[in-house]
């Protein structure tokens, strides 16, 4: 971490990795250390603005495929494959996932080259896997044994390659379309899981950060949260009858402070 021991999280290309408002995990990561008492900030890099290699993690969004080609190009062309390879840690959704293996085939079936950081690839699906998707996280070393929620919307299914490894495995939904949902290299998160996926998962956001940090982080006692995820899974799991209920479940209407 820089000097003065506030945690920088940069959102890379929010203009273009925006659609479903993701950008919302950085603040999730930013707000959970400021209560407990860690300075963080959060750093908005839009197209055409310089990317910085000292960010202790970055998030990348989902988004459309031209907006994912476009993205490639100019993250390739930064110091963020650098920072990567230095360690920083790396939240990627839906289409961030994409744009960080070695490939995406598209509807015609051509190739369009990623940055090859993650051993996967990516194809279109026959079908456009949209709704509530529940899993089981596929490693212990995330230090979390909850199941982790999320919104999926995407026409892709992705492959992992030999070298890469699931971050969950789907109890309902469809994630990348073999059983397994996202990938996980220890710095690395992607994953399918919009929400945004941090407010619905707050143990795999503390992973992030105490990834990021270094630190082994104290706990934040907010029982609240803990009712909401419980009411959360139910209702994802009971079909189309419970949809309206939990949107508005997992739309909050303000932050809170831990405790009060």
């Amino acid at each position: 971490m820089p000097a003065d021991n506030t945690v920088h999280i940069g959102v890379l290309l929010p203009d273009l990795l925006g659609t479903y408002g993701d950008r919302g995990n950085a603040a999730i990561l930013a707000q959970r250390l400021r209560w407990r008492g860690q300075p963080a900030q959060v750093v908005e890099v839009p197209a055409g603005s310089p990317i910085p290699d000292s960010c202790d993690a970055y998030v990348l969004g989902g988004g459309e495929d031209v907006a994912e080609d476009e993205a490639v190009r100019a993250l390739r062309e930064s110091p963020f494959p650098r920072a990567v390879e230095r360690g920083a840690v790396v939240l990627a959704i839906c289409a961030g996932m994409h744009l960080l293996g070695r490939w995406r085939a598209d509807r015609d079936g051509r190739r369009h080259e990623a940055l090859g950081l993650l051993d996967l690839t990516t194809r279109p699906r026959e079908q456009r896997a949209t709704g509530e998707i529940t899993t089981r996280p596929a490693h212990e070393h995330l230090g979390i044994d909850e199941t982790l929620t999320g919104f999926e919307n995407h026409g892709s299914a992705t492959e992992l390659g030999p070298s890469a490894t699931p971050l969950a495995r789907v109890v309902s939904g469809e994630g990348n379309g073999d059983g397994s949902e996202g990938v996980f290299t220890g710095q690395i998160v992607g994953t399918y899981l919009h929400g945004p996926v941090l407010a619905r998962n707050p143990g795999l956001a503390d992973y992030l950060l105490s990834r990021a940090t270094g630190l082994a982080l104290p706990p934040l006692p907010m029982a609240e949260v803990d009712e909401l995820r419980r009411t959360t899974r139910e209702l994802a799991q009971s079909g189309t009858s419970g949809m309206s209920r939990l949107r508005s479940l997992v739309t909050p209407s303000r932050w809170t402070q831990p405790g009060l």
